[in-house]
């Protein structure tokens, strides 16, 4: 785990550390610091799954790769939650929407994912008003078909492309 995360001076760094408060003695809070060190990380084989999308068929993964990329999409993502519920926080809200996801991307400095996040995130509003509007009419085969379209039903790298090119 990384020991210190004070990248950019925010809230969420000085309070990350409380929330991981685990323990070194040989005590039973020992297996308690194992179940919240698994709680807060993705599923190693979401995470495997996901590298392996990028890569050529035949190529491996070991196993210090996983765990390594494993910790860093955590911390991520917890890292940019952490700034959007500052901002929800502020705002006497809640509830952290996609919109503060993409605001918090934007103030820390990862400008290059707004844009995409964004009209990915508008796309998946339209679908999802479709598919409750088609629902209540009943059957969803026209909606499944404009999803595999949008690329909903694909790996992370092309819906990515998708955006980028405006399908």
């Amino acid at each position: 785990m990384v020991d210190n995360i004070n990248i950019l001076g925010s809230k969420y760094d000085r309070e990350i550390h409380k929330s991981y408060n685990y323990s070194i003695s040989g005590s039973s809070s020992d297996q308690d610091a194992v179940i919240k060190e698994q709680e807060r990380l993705l599923p190693i084989a979401n995470v495997g799954r996901i590298m392996k999308q990028i890569l050529p068929p035949n190529a491996k993964i070991s196993k210090e790769a996983k765990e390594t990329m494993q910790e860093c999409v955590s911390e991520f993502i917890s890292f940019v939650t952490g700034e959007a519920s500052d901002k929800c926080h502020n705002e006497k809200r809640k509830t952290v929407n996609g919109d503060d996801i993409c605001w918090a991307l934007g103030s820390l400095g990862f400008d290059d994912y707004v844009e995409p996040l964004k009209r990915y995130l508008h796309k998946y509003r339209e679908l999802e008003g479709e598919r409750v509007n088609q629902n209540k009419v009943g059957g969803n085969n026209i909606i499944e078909e404009r999803d595999r379209e949008v690329g909903l039903y694909s790996s992370p790298r092309v819906q990515l492309d998708h955006l980028n090119r405006g399908i």
